[in-house]
């Protein structure tokens, strides 16, 4: 029976995209559609195919670790450049205030080095945001995941994670 409303819930879920509004604190009305059928697996996964966010967005300290050992991602810091000069940065990430994120990732390749002093991102890139603890980050990564990047992540832990398992190594 539940697995019947599933599918039947399915077939308007292209309907309910196209006319489908924003409502206050940035849900969608089809998100709160979708969390009203508790239980429904398959609409879930349905809906994940309209999303271009990855399923598990968020890195851990090794996890960017084995990243940035083998130069496979583009790390960009959305803190403040006076938090960097305050407190460090991971060695070879990309400063760009969470402002500007949205503004960066739009520009040419030549505009975005002469700003922000490193290459461009892709969009097919391995593109992991960080900032102090997880949170700007996770904003940074919406912004690109709906500027059409691919393969963006969140490295939750930030800079206090970062520094804490650096002076343990």
């Amino acid at each position: 029976m539940a697995l019947r409303r599933c599918w039947r819930f399915a077939g308007v879920v292209p309907r309910l995209l196209w006319n489908s509004t924003v409502l206050p604190g940035g849900r969608s009305s089809v998100s709160s559609l979708v969390n009203t059928h508790h239980g429904c697996k398959h609409t879930e996964l349905l809906l994940r195919g309209f999303s271009s966010a990855p399923l598990n967005p968020d890195l851990s300290y090794d996890q960017l670790k084995q990243l940035l050992s083998g130069q496979k991602a583009v790390v960009i810091d959305v803190r403040e450049p006076w938090e960097l000069r305050e407190y460090g940065s991971i060695p070879g990430s990309i400063n760009v205030p969470l402002a500007q994120v949205g503004t960066a990732l739009q520009l040419d390749a030549e505009e975005f080095n002469e700003k922000y002093g490193g290459e461009m991102p892709q969009q097919t890139d391995n593109i992991v945001f960080t900032c102090l603890a997880g949170i700007r980050s996770k904003s940074a990564l919406d912004t690109a995941a709906s500027l059409g990047y691919k393969d963006v992540h969140n490295y939750a832990g930030g800079w206090q994670d970062w520094s804490k398992n650096e002076q343990q190594d």
